[in-house]
C-alpha cells in the first residue's frame, strides 16, 4: 500500500473521529436521544470501518499513535473553530509537541 493511501486512510479516520467528537459535544446536555448524538454515534461507526482498514495494513504502534494523536489535534482545532472554546497557550504547546512526536513516528514508518 502506498504512502498516499496510508495517509488518506489515516486522514479520513481522523476526520470522522473529529466530526463524531464534535457532534457528540453538540448533543450533550440535550434530550438523551437527539440528532447530534445519533449522528455522532453513526459517524463513529463509519470511522471504525476505516480504522479497521488501516489496522489491516499497518503496524498498530504506528496507526494507533497517528490516529489518536491527529484526532486530538483536529478535535482541539474543531473545539475552537466550531464550538468557540478557549484553548490555553500551554495546550497549544502540547499540540506542537504531539505533532513533533507524530512526525517522528511517521518518518520511521517510511524507513
Amino acid at each position: 500500500m502506498t504512502n498516499f493511501l496510508f495517509s488518506l486512510l489515516i486522514l479520513v479516520t481522523v476526520g470522522l473521529n473529529t466530526l463524531a467528537q464534535t457532534l457528540l459535544k453538540l448533543g450533550a446536555g440535550q434530550h438523551p436521544i437527539n440528532l447530534y448524538l445519533l449522528s455522532g454515534i453513526l459517524t463513529y461507526g463509519v470511522s471504525t470501518v476505516f480504522y479497521i482498514l488501516v489496522l489491516g495494513k499497518f503496524n498498530l504502534s504506528i496507526a494507533y499513535s497517528l490516529v489518536i494523536g491527529l484526532t486530538v489535534v483536529a478535535t482541539t482545532i474543531s473545539s475552537v473553530l466550531i464550538l468557540g472554546e478557549k484553548v490555553a497557550p500551554v495546550q497549544w504547546i502540547g499540540i506542537g509537541l504531539m505533532l513533533s512526536g507524530m512526525s517522528a513516528i511517521a518518518f520511521n514508518q517510511n524507513q
